[in-house]
């Protein structure tokens, strides 16, 4: 099982800005800490699903999209070879290839099929080929989605196993547990694709922010005109 870190970091922010919006909604309605728990935990396995099967499917019908056109490209090559041939032609000639240096890129290309058809699947249609399992990617975001999911629900969780009503408490706690969710994966990314880890640790958190203040705002909102 091989996790995906973009799908992974996809449902890692959807599920701490999913289930922290139920959280602000039931805290803006002032209602006990059991309403919490349980629209949270059903937000927090009924989405994570949701999104892990719409991120299957997705992924499963660009892969079966690009093997068509691959397919099709194959079968070009096969029965018109001349005009492929002179479409790649086209293609670096608009790259600035002159002359024979053109003709031997050409050459080269046309001579190995693997090589012609990938350069003709990236070239003419734009389309690069994704070794991605869309299982893996499912699970990847599942595995985000609940993992970061669960931060705004646990001190809620703790104070009513302890028997203590401290709702604005764990709010609070809530809100600094997604701020720190986001900043460090949004490190974790910066060391990955190697850059200033504190940079985008910031601007993670200042993306996530915007977007669980957003659900907040909403939540209180709401609540505010049925009230």
């Amino acid at each position: 099982m091989k996790i995906h870190f973009d799908d992974f970091i996809y449902g890692y922010i959807d599920g701490a800005v999913t289930t922290f919006a139920i959280v602000a909604g039931v805290m803006g309605a002032s209602l006990p800490s059991v309403i919490i728990l349980i629209l949270g935990f059903a937000n927090l396995f009924a989405d994570g699903f949701s999104m892990a099967a719409a991120n299957y499917q997705a992924s499963k019908a660009r892969n079966e999209f690009v093997q068509m056109k691959r397919k099709q490209e194959e079968w070009e090559i096969d029965n018109l070879e001349d005009q492929e041939r002179d479409e790649i032609r086209d293609i670096y000639k608009e790259k600035g290839f002159r002359d024979e240096l053109l003709e031997d890129v050409v050459r080269i290309i046309t001579s190995k099929r693997k090589v012609w058809v990938d350069t003709m699947m990236k070239e003419e249609l734009g389309l690069i080929e994704d070794e991605k399992n869309p299982a893996h990617s499912s699970v990847s975001t599942f595995i985000g989605f609940n993992l970061v999911g669960l931060i705004p629900l646990i001190l809620f969780m703790i104070f009513m196993m302890m028997g203590i009503d401290l709702n604005k408490t764990a709010f609070v706690y809530s809100i600094v547990g997604v701020c720190a969710a986001f900043f460090l994966v949004g490190m974790v990314k910066g060391k990955i694709v190697k850059k200033s880890m504190t940079c985008s640790g910031i601007s993670t958190l200042i993306i996530g922010g915007i977007a669980a203040v957003v659900s907040y705002l909403i939540g209180y909102g709401l609540n505010f005109l049925v009230s």
